[in-house]
């Protein structure tokens, strides 16, 4: 594992999915001239919409989104993770919200499905039911490991409020974890910093947060403040409010610095 930059992509998608293919675009071409090697986009970065059409259109969703990502990769010779995007799941009309990390040849690399589905009844009076048109994974997200870019770990937005998945990640190897989102404007401004800080500090793990911001359709309001924070807990990169790019170092001399100084994962009782 080598010193490099990373970059967590900030967008407002919308109903649109090639104005959104577009907006992303546009922001890898930057982050990559701006020096990153691993860049992240977030949930729902081809399509924030109505549920149904969601639905109606996941297919084509599917197709235009994992060409996008390998055609991005090979093109600018980056890894790059795809936050997630609806998959058609066959005989239920739903949909996994799935995650992938694609290599810098067009390679898809990792897969996650997410497992933790967002049904809440937010107080701003604004409900949820993420599980309508989404089929829960069943498998625990692995871990990438690449010679450059280190220990690769995926999860998604709804995911952060569940530690037992990152020491999962953890466990497994993980110096880097993902937690993609379209973390609500509501929750988003009590909970978004410090879960992620958490799970940065407690697995002594870089974190990258690619976010959605702003209004995306309807009164769908999002957090914003894409984040990169190092396994100290520090944030070395955050977005803002509107659409851009967090851009931080990812440096193994500073995972084992942190790792040496609070060697909490060796001193675990259970699991």
């Amino acid at each position: 594992m080598k010193s490099y930059l990373a970059a967590a992509i900030q967008m407002t998608s919308v109903p649109d999915l090639y104005k959104n293919l577009a907006q992303a675009e546009e922001l890898i071409e930057l982050a990559v001239r701006r020096g990153a090697e691993l860049v992240g986009l977030p949930e729902n970065f081809s399509f924030m919409g109505e549920e149904k059409d969601k639905l109606a259109q996941a297919a084509t969703i599917t197709r235009e989104t994992e060409q996008f990502l390998k055609k991005m990769a090979q093109r600018f010779q980056v890894t790059i993770l795809g936050g997630s995007f609806p998959v058609l799941v066959e005989e239920t009309g739903k949909v996994y919200n799935t995650s992938t990390l694609i290599d810098q040849s067009g390679l898809e690399v990792v897969r996650y499905q997410k497992v933790h589905l967002f049904d809440v009844n937010v107080p701003d009076g604004n409900t949820y039911r993420e599980s309508s048109t989404v089929v829960a994974g069943t498998q625990l997200p692995s871990v990438y490991f690449s010679p450059e870019l280190g220990g690769i770990g995926l999860s998604v937005c709804y995911d952060v409020r569940f530690p037992e998945l990152y020491r999962h990640l953890s466990s497994k190897g993980a110096d880097v974890m993902f937690i993609p989102a379209a973390f609500t404007a509501f929750t988003g401004k009590d909970h978004w910093q410090v879960l992620l800080q958490a799970r940065a500090i407690e697995n002594t793990c870089y974190v990258i947060a690619p976010a959605q911001t702003g209004t995306n359709y309807a009164r769908r309001q999002t957090h914003g403040h894409a984040v990169i924070i190092d396994p100290w807990g520090v944030i070395l990169a955050d977005a803002g409010e509107k659409p851009g790019i967090a851009i931080a170092e990812i440096n193994p001399s500073r995972l084992e610095q942190v790792r040496r100084q609070m060697p909490s994962l060796q001193h675990r009782v259970f699991g």
